[in-house]
C-alpha cells in the first residue's frame, strides 16, 4: 500500500477534513484526519493496519501492543492482531494515562505503543511513561498518521504508515484565512 492509496482510503471513509481545527496539542490546523471515520470500516481498519505491520522493522519482539484510548484503541488492536500479539489501552480516568481494567504487564514486558495519529507526540510520551511506569519496556512506536513534519521525539523508535505535511500553528499566530473561518474541536479530548 503506497502514500496515494492510504489517502484513497482516508478520503473515501471521509475522514480527510478541511476547515479550522483545533488538535488535541492546542495547535490550529486547516486539515484534520478524523480517524475514527477510516476505522469504522472494520475491513478497512484491517487493510491499514496490515499494511502498517508490514512496514514494521523485521524481528521486531513485542508482547504487546498498548494504545492511547480513545483513538488508539481501534489501529492498537488491529495492528496488535496482524502481528498475533496482545492488545490493551491506556486510559486516563483522572487525567494521566493508566492501565486499568485488569490490564497488567510483567516486568520487562517488550511493548510496541500504537497510535492513530502523532502531531507533537505528548501523547504518546505520555502513553509511553504510563507503559513504563506499569513495568513495560517500550521497544517501538508506530502511527497510522505521522503529522509532526518529522519532529515528532518519542523517545524510541517510530514507524508511521505515512507522513503528511500539514501545517498547524498557535492559537495567536493563524494565517488570516484561518483566523476567518470558525474553529471546531473534532478529537477526543477536551480542549
Amino acid at each position: 500500500m503506497n502514500d496515494d492509496d492510504i489517502l484513497a482510503e482516508f478520503r473515501s471513509a471521509d475522514a480527510l477534513l478541511e476547515g479550522h481545527f483545533i488538535l488535541s496539542s492546542g495547535l490550529r490546523s486547516p486539515r484534520y484526519l478524523q480517524c475514527a471515520r477510516v476505522l469504522m470500516d472494520p475491513a478497512r481498519a484491517a487493510r491499514l493496519c496490515g499494511a502498517l505491520a508490514t512496514k514494521l522493522p523485521a524481528g521486531l519482539d513485542i508482547a504487546a501492543v498498548i494504545a492511547p484510548a480513545m483513538g488508539g484503541l481501534i489501529c492498537g488492536y488491529e495492528l496488535a492482531r496482524a502481528l498475533g500479539v496482545q492488545s490493551m489501552f491506556v486510559e486516563r480516568p483522572t487525567g494521566t494515562f493508566e492501565l486499568r481494567r485488569g490490564f497488567r504487564l510483567e516486568p520487562g514486558t517488550r511493548v510496541l505503543m500504537m497510535e492513530d495519529v502523532v502531531t507533537t507526540g505528548l501523547s504518546s510520551r505520555e502513553a509511553i511513561a504510563a507503559i513504563t511506569a506499569a513495568g513495560g519496556i517500550v521497544v517501538h512506536a508506530a502511527s497510522l498518521v505521522d503529522r509532526s513534519n518529522g519532529t515528532a521525539d518519542l523517545g524510541v523508535p517510530f514507524t508511521p504508515l505515512i507522513r503528511l505535511d500539514v501545517p498547524s500553528y498557535p492559537a495567536d499566530a493563524l494565517p488570516s484565512a484561518l483566523a476567518a473561518i470558525p474553529a471546531v474541536k473534532p478529537g477526543s479530548r477536551a480542549a
